[in-house]
């Protein structure tokens, strides 16, 4: 305890509390997902006007987009890192994402109808099963990179020791050498594999679709920029979201390194 430095206990704890938080509205979305043990599905009592409900729900989805790309921006982390210290914005990072998408869930409006519904059960376990396993993607994926630094508490930790983090290299292994984004792949297979999809899931499934294919569209311009023609490789060389070879892709190693800044579920790190 000698190395502690005291002053930023509170920094740490602050640090979990979000990470509970991202947590807690992750479970949350995969439960309002699924219409699964608690009130107020995506598939609850019906609106009453469809077109109003498709209007608020997608405002509901713009703002949570709008909150993750402004947040991601380098340019507001210099601004709020004046106002918070480094090690905690990563973390503000994810508990206003948390906030985000618990306002989506909470006020989502129903849809009616239903889009299909599938009567074998062999197929309505193979689509259940399936979109499970897009959720178990999503967290495997994570610590394939750094499950802790992605969430902010490794930051915290260091912070509290007087550490400073380690930049990790460019490196595609695992899942990401058979796709570049697999957090983003076990969103999509969550959402979308369903045994029944109603209407109001398909237009949830819909708009989440198209915020991630936008925001990977400026994720990996970024990428671009920072790496260059290493990237341009691994975008040559591994697919975006689905893995569509039977040959395991590989990557060189690269002396390069990834900057802690760079958001952590972009590329793989050792």
């Amino acid at each position: 305890m000698n190395n502690v430095k005291l002053s930023r206990i509170p920094g740490f704890v602050y640090a979990l509390g979000c990470y509970a938080a991202v947590n807690a509205a992750l479970v949350y979305m995969i439960l309002f997902v699924n219409d699964l043990f608690i009130p107020g599905g995506v598939s609850a009592a019906p609106a009453a006007n469809t077109a109003t409900a498709v209007f608020i729900d997608l405002a509901l989805v713009v703002l949570w987009g709008v909150q993750h790309s402004v947040m991601a921006r380098r340019g507001f982390k210099e601004v709020l890192t004046r106002i918070i210290p480094k090690y905690a914005e990563r973390a503000t990072y994810c508990l206003a994402s948390a906030a985000a998408l618990a306002v989506v869930c909470y006020f989502w409006i129903t849809v009616p109808g239903v889009a299909w519904a599938f009567e074998g059960e062999a197929v309505r376990w193979a689509l259940a099963i399936g979109g499970g396993a897009g959720w178990v993607l999503l967290l495997a994926a994570t610590f394939e990179i750094d499950h802790f630094e992605l969430f902010g508490v490794r930051q915290a930790w260091a912070a509290l020791f007087g550490r400073e983090l380690k930049p990790h290299r460019f490196q595609a292994r695992y899942i990401y050498a058979w796709v570049r984004h697999p957090i983003q792949t076990g969103i999509l297979m969550g959402v979308w594999l369903a045994p029944t999809m109603s209407m109001s899931r398909l237009l949830f499934a819909s708009l989440m679709t198209l915020y991630v294919l936008v925001g990977l569209y400026f994720e990996e311009r970024d990428l671009v920029r920072q790496f260059g023609e290493r990237y341009r490789r691994y975008m040559r060389e591994v697919p975006r979201l689905f893995p569509v070879t039977v040959k395991t892709p590989r990557m060189p190693a690269t002396n390069e390194v990834v900057s802690i800044e760079q958001p952590a579920e972009i590329v793989s790190r050792s």
